[in-house]
């Protein structure tokens, strides 16, 4: 069997890092592009500080909009250091600890589905247009809220 599941997963998370190297590189988001990156904490390769891990034990979002610093991306992953209350913080997040991606100024984003236990359907993948949830300094974009469309690979299994 071709594992599809795993395929796109992989691809997406190479989007991911292109993308995010293509920032890393000029220094600065173009226009008025910014991300909502959801990430699961208890991954065991995040390194975030230990507060944050106390408030967001399960996932949290960050916001990559205007202020962002030491943006490096690797194969697994990449670090960033983020303002929390005027508090820099670094950040690693490893590609496959990865929930969502957004951008909503151009309404794209991945989403990728969580294995439950025991069942086959660990390599679900899907792809959504999706507002993700802010952490408290995100700042709201101004543009209206639109419904985005959930396509799931599993209405094209037989």
């Amino acid at each position: 069997m071709i594992d599809y599941g795993n395929m796109m997963h992989d691809a997406m998370r190479g989007l991911i890092k292109r993308l995010l190297q293509d920032i890393a590189s000029a220094g600065k988001l173009p226009g008025d592009h910014h991300f909502f990156i959801t990430f699961d904490t208890m991954h065991p390769e995040v390194e975030i500080a230990d507060w944050l891990s106390d408030r967001y034990p399960d996932e949290m979002t960050i916001v990559v909009q205007h202020w962002f610093d030491n943006l490096e991306v690797t194969d697994d992953g990449f670090s960033i250091t983020l303002n929390f209350g005027d508090n820099p913080e670094p950040l690693y997040i490893p590609f496959m600890a990865l929930r969502t991606f957004v951008d909503p100024s151009v309404e794209f984003g991945l989403r990728f589905e969580q294995p439950e236990e025991e069942t086959n359907d660990a390599n679900d993948t899907a792809l959504s247009v999706a507002e993700a949830p802010m952490h408290e300094n995100a700042e709201p974009s101004d543009k209206p809220k639109t419904d985005g469309q959930v396509v799931s690979l599993d209405s094209f299994r037989k």
